[in-house]
């Protein structure tokens, strides 16, 4: 990241309006992006129009006045909110004589930016290749401007000038290294239900909050920054709930609208968690506006996912920058900051769990006190023992499965 004022690219963002979606608020969002790959944008252009101009996007009139406006603020680069065609880059880039990229390619960057464990930098690859596969074949300025500027950095920048037989035997070779994290991820995930390990994703929006609330909620250390893409790998830790029961939060990588297939496509398998969790919490910035729309995008994914019959926990985030924490019908107001409104939270969570143990207070005869281990082997807990003349006296959790045993012994 450069914080670096004078070292930022300054970037010209463009934006067709076709009537598709709010054109204002994307561009508002590209702009945060901009910001979030380490550039400046130092001009906005919407126009409206009823389609993009297959040669140039924007129409030939306009580009020429984007070249003008590039020249005089002496712009790097051009970053379009949509995905353009490598003949459309090419059509701009000549008459501009500047960079240009896409939304996709600029989210692409981002990622390989953020990218820190084996299998981020994987993914990312993957999809840069998938991506560049196809705009191959009239690149125009892109391909002799290698380097470290946004949109050309990442662990697969070198591959730009190889041929596509090459690229294709990369994208194969990264597939099945991929594959290979994937089946010992499903393992994982197998293993912890064998165990009856209890898990709940988090899930939302980019910049909600969600790494900000695992920190709060487990002491993470899990990096959380006032930036889109925070958190590309997931991160789990455990948590104890109020009835003494153990649940793993996973925190999973952020959405964003119109997010590039690709990138859905390479990052599956990291959204997959959601797919297998007990309980999915769904944060949302309610200090956004758009929150709702944002809201939709995450539920419409959930849904692309297969994550239906998953029980939902609607989490309302930055309620301290709203005021009141009043939380009404299925909705849960919390600031991850402060901690406030947290054990409503972990209260609601509690609840959309299926009851898998029991608190439990028994008194064991001695003769029975084998079945203290009993308890212990079971993923229970024992929460106060104590030895009395007519026996052990226990306050347990107590695993379901193994609750009738300790019936007749319950107080």
């Amino acid at each position: 990241m450069h914080d670096n004022t004078e070292n930022r690219s300054k970037i010209v963002a463009v934006c067709v309006d076709t009537g598709e979606f709010d054109a204002q608020r994307s561009m508002e969002e590209l702009c945060s992006l901009i910001d979030t790959a380490g550039g400046e944008a130092v001009a906005s252009i919407i126009q409206r129009r009823p389609s993009f101009d297959a040669a140039t996007c924007i129409g030939s009139g306009r580009l020429e006045e984007l070249a003008e406006l590039c020249r005089s603020l002496d712009a790097d680069m051009i970053v379009f909110d949509h995905e353009l065609t490598a003949t459309q880059i090419r059509n701009i880039e000549s008459v501009c004589g500047v960079f240009t990229i896409d939304r996709t390619m600029l989210i692409l960057d981002i990622f390989a930016q953020r990218a820190v464990t084996h299998e981020g930098r994987l993914q990312v690859e993957l999809a840069q290749n998938k991506y560049r596969l196809a705009r191959l074949t009239g690149m125009g300025v892109k391909l002799s401007r290698l380097g470290g500027g946004i949109g050309t950095r990442g662990p697969g920048e070198s591959k730009l000038e190889v041929d596509k037989r090459h690229i294709r035997a990369r994208i194969q070779t990264l597939s099945r290294e991929l594959k290979e994290i994937e089946k010992r991820r499903a393992l994982l995930r197998g293993k912890r239900k064998k165990d009856g390990v209890l898990t709940c994703a988090i899930v939302g929006y980019t910049n909600a909050g969600k790494s900000t609330l695992l920190n709060t909620m487990t002491q993470a250390g899990v990096l959380a920054e006032d930036k889109l893409f925070a958190t590309l790998e997931t991160t789990s830790r455990a948590i104890e709930l109020p009835d003494g029961r153990s649940v793993t939060l996973i925190d999973t990588v952020g959405l964003i609208s119109r997010l590039p297939h690709q990138l859905v496509e390479a990052f599956r398998s990291t959204l997959e968690e959601a797919a297998s969790a007990d309980v999915i919490i769904h944060l949302c910035d309610a200090s956004d506006e758009a929150m709702s729309e944002k809201a939709q995008v995450t539920l419409n994914l959930l849904k692309e996912l297969g994550c239906e019959g998953i029980p939902i926990i609607t989490v309302l985030n930055k309620c301290d920058k709203q005021g009141g924490f009043e939380s009404g019908g299925e909705v849960i107001k919390i600031s991850a900051k402060t901690g406030e409104g947290i054990e409503n939270m972990l209260n609601a969570l509690q609840k959309a769990l299926k009851p898998t143990a029991q608190r439990m207070k028994v008194l064991l005869p001695y003769d029975k006190s084998g079945l203290v281990n009993k308890i212990l082997s079971c993923e229970g807990k024992i929460f106060s023992q104590e030895y009395t003349e007519s026996g052990i006296l226990l306050d347990a959790l107590i695993d379901n499965a193994t609750a009738y045993i300790f019936e007749e012994y319950r107080i």
